[in-house]
């Protein structure tokens, strides 16, 4: 018997063969020809396959798997928002204060000022402050926690500063900006930024080198320069920390001067410009430049003459000025001892300012040019006058006395002047009214003319306009020692003004220190003309003026120091006592000398004054006279005023009785 393995597989069909196909007309078979298709020969017993059929999968899938990947993106988009938003917004906050728009202001360049010719005195030259982003110097971003110590050791040197106070600044809370130093020369700035370069170099190679300098910035700023040092320091004076005026011309006319500052917005990250955010910029205004009306020339030879008198006389100060007669221009306002404005660190407190404006002090007998101006006004006297003047004289509760014990003096009333009397002016001014009180109101209404008791114009800061009482104020004692120059206080600009009015025909021109200004479009504008006051007739400026010409050329005058060879000179000499300033009583003199030349056709008007000599002769004819004579010989020559050649009046200054 045999086994019948199954196998698995279905055994061959056996193909019964069918009844024959008849032959259909047309489907006979052709003999093929050439270029037919061969026909294929199916092999006996092989089954015929079925035609393959070619079947689209679906899409369905790939859609499900399409929308899952938007779905996981979407869920990462969310999740991520979330985070930003919510979870680590504070962190993110913190690092787009990174990155944000800030803005600073762009400073204007000062004006520079120049004397009358165009010669620098003052000028603004490229400077640099130093500031620092405090955030950039944190334990967050340097990743070290002495980043303001090891900062501030490299930069205290560089910037002459004090460790320490870098250091806590470099630490300030909230705020990305603080001031290290101020107007920096451009070779400290040069020597920081070489530092930080050098860090950034030495962190490549090694990488715990830290750059605690990446935070240290600079902005553009101006340094005044003075370029003539300590030359009309007092006029000009200073600017301060903040860039602004801080005396002189610099804080009179600050605001002409400093312009008008821009600013500038901009996209920053770190500390450095985004150039591609954009930015916005109000542009600055340059300041305008001033010109001034003094001369450098004579304003060094003014400084030179007094700062030697001064030194020599051990005096505790002294001025000089120079002022046209015509015009009323100061030509120089020289001031001992001065200070530099280039280094305020190593000035004298009391040197600052400008003592020729500032300092009140009674004038003594260069005023009797007031009194005397009185007197021919009101026609009491002529200069030939007679002048009986004792050595004593009894006014009040008090003896009055001259400089010297003399004899009884015959004088004319030029001689009182020529002699500097106070005797003699106290009487010749007592007959002014009828009564001692009338005469008191009449001569302080000329003091009021000539400017005493006021303002002289020039509006510069801190200037004093000393002390006058009304005429019913003074004293017993001041009715008597006002009329020769004590009792009442000046300041020395308005000293050289009385003189320079007579010069002028007896016309006050208000003192002017500013020419006019040029503006950044260069235009000059000038100042507005100063104010004239008719004070006393041409006649009588003239009459005082050839009675001034004794003082100096007649022999028996105290300013013969004074003269020029060549030139006809007015002038007159003053000592007064001194009120000292600390203690409020009379303490030293105040050694004077004031004039004008030439004398008949005046063009420079010079004043002088030294406080408190201590060495030497204190009289102001015999150390105020010959500074007058330097100081006006330099002046006449710079200006080339010729002289007049005509002779000197020569009145007579004394009487036979």
């Amino acid at each position: 018997m045999t086994e019948v393995v199954d196998s698995g597989r279905q055994p061959p069909r056996r193909r019964v063969p069918g009844p024959a196909r008849p032959v259909r007309p047309g489907n006979q078979q052709r003999r093929p020809g050439p270029g037919a298709r061969p026909v294929a020969q199916r092999r006996p017993g092989t089954p015929r396959q079925p035609p393959q059929r070619i079947r689209l999968g679906s899409p369905r899938p790939r859609l499900r798997m399409v929308s899952l990947a938007l779905t996981l993106v979407m869920i990462a988009f969310v999740v991520r928002l979330l985070q930003v938003q919510a979870v680590d917004a504070s962190e993110y906050a913190a690092k787009a204060d990174q990155n944000r728009y800030v803005g600073r202001v762009l400073a204007a360049e000062r004006g520079g000022i120049t004397d009358r010719n165009g010669v620098a005195l003052a000028i603004s030259t490229d400077a640099n402050d130093i500031t620092a982003d405090p955030t950039m110097f944190t334990r967050k971003q340097l990743k070290i926690d002495d980043g303001p110590e090891q900062a501030a050791a490299l930069l205290a040197p560089i910037l002459d500063a004090d460790q320490e106070t870098i250091a806590q600044k470099l630490r300030t809370e909230n705020t990305r900006y603080v001031l290290l130093a101020r107007r920096q020369t451009p070779q400290v700035w040069n020597q920081i930024s070489d530092l930080k370069s050098a860090l950034v170099e030495k962190a490549r190679d090694d990488k715990s080198t830290v750059n605690v300098l990446a935070g240290v910035f600079q902005e553009p700023s101006s340094q005044r320069v003075y370029p003539n040092g300590d030359l009309a320091a007092g006029l000009l004076g200073w600017v301060n920390a903040e860039g602004k005026g801080g005396g002189g011309i610099e804080q009179q006319l600050n605001k002409q001067l400093a312009g008008k500052n821009g600013k500038i917005r901009y996209a920053q990250s770190g500390g450095r410009l985004v150039p591609t955010a954009g930015s916005t910029e109000t542009p600055a205004v340059a300041g305008s430049d001033v010109e001034l009306t003094i001369d450098r020339d004579i304003q060094w030879a003014a400084q030179n003459a007094i700062a030697e008198q001064v030194e020599k006389s051990r005096a505790d100060r002294g001025y000089v000025i120079v002022q046209d007669t015509r015009t009323g221009e100061i030509l120089a306002m020289a001031n001992s001892p001065g200070f530099d404005p280039n280094d305020l660190t190593r000035a004298n407190p009391d040197a600052l300012g400008n003592a020729a404006l500032q300092d009140a002090y009674e004038p003594g007998s260069t005023a009797k040019v007031m009194s005397m101006a009185a007197v021919l006004e009101e026609d009491v006297a002529t200069p030939e006058t007679h002048v009986t003047v004792p050595n004593r004289l009894h006014r009040g509760d008090r003896l009055f006395k001259d400089d010297i014990n003399h004899p009884t003096w015959y004088l004319t009333l030029n001689g009182v002047l020529a002699k500097s009397s106070n005797i003699g002016t106290i009487l010749a001014t007592g007959e002014l009214g009828r009564t001692q009180q009338e005469s008191n109101r009449i001569l302080h209404s000329y003091l009021r003319k000539f400017g005493i008791g006021g303002y002289t114009g020039i509006g510069f800061p801190g200037e004093t306009k000393g002390i006058l009482a009304a005429p019913g104020d003074w004293s017993t004692s001041q009715q008597y020692t006002i009329p020769f120059g004590q009792g009442f206080s000046i300041n020395a600009m308005q000293a050289a003004s009385v003189f320079s009015t007579i010069a002028n025909g007896g016309v006050r021109v208000e003192p002017t220190l500013v020419r006019g200004t040029k503006g950044p479009d260069g235009r000059f504008t000038p100042a507005e003309k100063p104010k004239k006051t008719r004070v006393v007739s041409e006649k009588t400026a003239k009459t005082l003026a050839r009675m001034l010409e004794s003082v100096v050329d007649d022999e028996e005058g105290t300013g013969t120091k004074a003269r020029i060879p060549g030139y006809r000179v007015a002038g007159k000499t003053g000592t007064a006592n001194r009120v000292d300033p600390a203690t409020g009583r009379y303490s030293g003199y105040t050694s004077s000398f004031a004039g004008f030349a030439p004398a008949d056709n005046p063009r420079i008007t010079v004043y002088c004054a030294i406080q408190n000599a201590t060495q030497g002769n204190y009289f102001g004819g015999q150390i105020c006279g010959p500074i007058y004579k330097e100081v006006m010989e330099f002046a006449l020559k710079t200006l080339q005023v010729p002289p007049t050649g005509a002779k000197p009046a020569n009145l007579p200054v004394t009487f036979s009785p």
